[in-house]
């Protein structure tokens, strides 16, 4: 085989921007298969794509002595966060190198837009339900328990009560509530003007886990496998199947709604 062609580089660095929980795994990938961890993402990447972005010093991967690249999870993390800057928030690649280097000297990012910031819409498909994509999407919001209370706009009374019953939970080891925990809120002081409490949404949370279990059975026979592309299909099938769920049992409320 001949060795990958280095192209110009950028900057050196190579700190992970938005990294995810896997990080600092140590694992390093060639180009196909960070090709095939980006792909769910982002559909249009390519191999070329991934080669133009290092030639802009997005991504600095390390070499073996025969040339070829091997990506490090950080790398795959700042790939992840150049193509959403460019996708989500028409960024240009200058602007984006930018930002980078200030994360690689400890800076935090600068604002997109100068607004007061918010929490990440959740991605739904046509008819309302929530699409694949918004169970793949995954957001670094961290709330403190002040902030939840005041964007959630409920007492500190009615989250003590989510918290009893497991409804809701801060992250483990951080003391913070994610956006995940802000949806549960607002949605139970929505319901709570229908007269329902947290106790009478622990069916929802006992549905919910049923469900869960049922994505478990499915991903059963895929957990031995171990690399990268397995894992990548597993986050696949994860993603997708939890949107037909979310979808059958949208549907078959909305039946069950008919005959009252």
């Amino acid at each position: 085989m001949v060795p990958e062609s280095t192209g110009s580089m950028g900057s050196p660095h190579r700190s992970a921007a938005a990294p995810s929980a896997d990080a600092g795994d140590g694992a390093r990938r060639n180009i196909g298969e960070v090709l095939e961890l980006l792909r769910a993402d982002f559909p249009s990447i390519s191999i070329p794509k991934i080669r133009f972005l290092e030639e802009k010093g997005i991504v600095t991967p390390e070499r073996t002595p025969s040339g070829y690249r091997k990506f490090s999870s950080a790398d795959v993390e700042r790939l992840r966060y150049a193509l959403l800057l460019q996708r989500d928030h028409h960024q240009p690649l200058a602007r984006i190198v930018e930002i980078l280097d200030a994360i690689d000297r400890g800076l935090q990012p600068p604002p997109l837009v100068d607004l007061t910031p918010t929490v990440p819409e959740v991605a739904l498909s046509a008819d309302g339900l929530p699409s694949p994509e918004s169970f793949r999407r995954s957001d670094d919001v961290r709330l403190s328990r002040r902030e939840l209370l005041k964007i959630a706009e409920i007492p500190e009374s009615l989250l003590d009560e989510l918290e009893q019953y497991a409804l809701v939970a801060p992250r483990r080891g951080t003391g913070h509530y994610d956006s995940d925990a802000l949806v549960i809120c607002t949605t139970a002081r929505e319901l709570a003007d229908f007269g329902l409490e947290p106790r009478h949404l622990r069916a929802f949370k006992t549905a919910a886990d049923r469900e869960v279990g049922l994505v478990e059975q499915v991903l059963a026979p895929t957990r031995r496998a171990s690399d990268p592309a397995a894992s990548a299909r597993r986050e696949d099938t994860v993603s997708q199947f939890a949107a037909l769920a979310v979808r059958m049992h949208a549907t078959l409320v909305k039946t069950g709604l008919r005959r009252l």
